[in-house]
């Protein structure tokens, strides 16, 4: 079974941090067939330069240039279209996979026949080595199903999906912030067999930025478009519905500091476990 990894850039990645993710990844104890890297949109000298050096030197790294920037929703439609992996693994560009990452979700996958699986996160800030705490998500099929009425049931950057059923839905949309959560009810909607494996597979990068960018009005106003496309799903029904825009759209207008104690909470545990220590990990 092939595995492909999908990666999206745009012009404000961090060289550095590019580097750092493309070398987990490639150093995967069960290396991927190939890493689709989507370039959404033109990108400065350096992270050419470094983008193109990168591809030079290992072969597995496939380029699928944008001509303009259209979002994470876009980039993620072109780059599920060029895989050719039976198996696609998501992996955001500021972000690790811990070294046992694809051989642990592969084979379960193979083994339970999973067209989707995730894992839970790692989160951490600015330091790979500074871990704030731990995502974790539902993990059985009954429990993901109840989940993903209210919330995306799985940790994005964490996800390997099954290709073939991801596109017969219709593949990513054009929903900036949103596309996984929409794409992953409707492979759900569709009878997709799913699960999250309990440990840690990825370290996620957990900034101030994360949260600023997925809260004011504008993400009010993608939470209605969302709600309906749920609804027209058969995930939610009515009332399902105005509950989630009632309490999503309070949750993205709270002040930056609230929000910020909010998500703490609402869904990050702390994290006691083996060293996940990334030093050493090559850029």
């Amino acid at each position: 079974m092939r595995l492909s990894v999908l990666m999206t850039i745009y012009a404000k990645v961090s060289v550095e941090e590019l580097r750092r993710s493309l070398s987990s990844v490639l150093e995967q104890s069960l290396a991927p067939d190939e890493v689709v890297v989507v370039e959404d949109g033109p990108l400065p000298p350096d992270l050419r330069q470094a983008v193109d050096e990168l591809a030079a030197t290992h072969p597995q790294l496939r380029l699928v240039k944008l001509a303009v920037n259209g979002g994470s929703g876009v980039a993620s439609a072109a780059g599920l279209r060029a895989a050719r992996g039976d198996l696609v693994a998501r992996m955001d560009a500021d972000d690790i996979s811990l070294p046992h990452r694809f051989a642990q979700q592969v084979t379960l996958m193979e083994r339970d026949h999973l067209d989707i699986c995730g894992s839970s996160v790692l989160e951490f800030h600015g330091d790979p080595d500074h871990v704030i705490g731990v995502r974790r998500l539902p993990s059985t099929q009954a429990d993901i199903e109840r989940y993903v009425r209210i919330n995306s049931p799985f940790n994005n950057p964490s996800v390997v999906l099954r290709r073939e059923l991801a596109l017969r839905v219709g593949g990513y949309h054009d929903l900036r912030y949103m596309q996984d959560y929409d794409l992953f009810a409707r492979m759900l909607a569709a009878g997709a067999r799913v699960a999250n494996i309990d440990e840690p597979l990825v370290l996620f990068s957990a900034g101030s930025t994360m949260l600023r960018r997925r809260s004011g009005l504008e993400m009010v106003r993608r939470e209605w478009d969302l709600q309906r496309r749920l609804r027209r799903y058969g995930t939610v029904g009515r009332w399902g519905m105005v509950r989630n825009l009632v309490v999503r759209s309070a949750f993205r207008l709270l002040p930056a500091p609230v929000l910020t104690f909010a998500y703490r909470v609402l869904f990050r545990r702390a994290h006691e476990g083996p060293d996940t220590s990334v030093t050493g990990v090559s850029s």
